[in-house]
C-alpha cells in the first residue's frame, strides 16, 4: 500500500454506489467507512497504489455527483503510521458489527 483515498459523500446510497464504482474501476481495497449526521455524510476510505487510489477517487466522485454530491476527497501518498492507526481504530469499530452472509452474492 502506497496511498489511502478518502471521499466524503452526501447520503449512504450514493456512498455505496461510489464505493462499488471505485472498487470496479481500480485495484484498491476498501478499508473502512464512517457515517455522520445520521448517514447524511459518509466517508469511504480505500487503499492501494497511488495511481489506483487516484483513479478510484476520481471515479467515486463522478458516481457520487451523479446521485447527490461528493463533499470532499483526498489522496494521501505514504500516510503516516499514526494516520493509519486512526483509520484502523475506525475499522475495528465496524468490524465488530459486520453482518454475516454479506459475501454470499
Amino acid at each position: 500500500m502506497n496511498a489511502i483515498g478518502l471521499i466524503e459523500i452526501t447520503g449512504l446510497v450514493a456512498a455505496i454506489e461510489a464505493l462499488d464504482a471505485m472498487l470496479k474501476a481500480a485495484d484498491v481495497e476498501f478499508l473502512t467507512w464512517e457515517k455522520r449526521l445520521g448517514g447524511r455524510l459518509v466517508t469511504v476510505i480505500v487503499k492501494g497504489e497511488v495511481s489506483a487510489v487516484q483513479e478510484a477517487i476520481s471515479t467515486g466522485k463522478v458516481r457520487a455527483d451523479e446521485i447527490t454530491r461528493a463533499v470532499a476527497w483526498a489522496v494521501i501518498p505514504s500516510p503516516h503510521p499514526e494516520t493509519m492507526r486512526m483509520i484502523s481504530i475506525s475499522a475495528s469499530k465496524i468490524s465488530n458489527n459486520r453482518l454475516g452472509g454479506i459475501n454470499e452474492f
